[in-house]
């Protein structure tokens, strides 16, 4: 496993959190922690919000070869088992007091996106659309995707109910 940083999609989300002088500590995949005698998956970063709430995040990088935003449409928003329930073991750990979220990072591929509103993010020579999902949303409405893989994702409409802009935490 590689640190958050070792790909352009975390790198992107770890620049928006710090444009947006958002305070946040990656996490080293590398340093997995054994809980319950058994090991967790770790999540990629922990931010806190202007309110001072503290975030655990998953980021997801996704391709987006899309025009438009609107409705929410055909989004990728799979992510593994694995990922939900490492995840969901840590908002034990950290307690109550903080939450968990999956953040989408969905990279443009095309120059002529309509973003529905959304705020697109330049990083690098890349743009990105960035969409979170509340892990007890995404756990709510998940269905499996791929047994062979084991990865679940939400349909299309409760994704659409459910995510919001990354702003939004703020």
């Amino acid at each position: 496993m590689r640190s958050p940083a070792s790909n352009h999609y975390a790198r992107a989300f770890a620049s928006f959190l710090k444009d947006n002088f958002l305070k946040y500590i990656p996490v080293d995949q590398q340093k997995r922690a054994v809980f319950a005698q058994s090991s967790i998956k770790s999540f990629d970063y922990i931010f806190y919000s202007f309110s001072g709430q503290p975030w655990l995040a998953e980021v997801k990088g996704r391709k987006f070869k899309g025009k438009t935003f609107a409705n929410l449409a055909n989004l990728q928003n799979w992510v593994t088992a694995g990922d939900i329930q490492g995840l969901g073991k840590w908002s034990k750990v950290f307690g109550p007091t903080q939450k968990a979220v999956i953040v989408f990072v969905y990279c443009l591929e095309n120059i002529d996106v309509d973003p529905d509103g959304r705020e697109i993010y330049e990083f690098g020579n890349k743009r990105y659309i960035f969409i979170a999902a509340k892990l007890e949303d995404y756990c709510k409405f998940m269905t499996p995707r791929s047994r062979k893989w084991d990865t679940v994702s939400m349909p299309a409409e409760a994704f659409r109910q459910c995510a919001v802009s990354l702003e939004k935490l703020f």
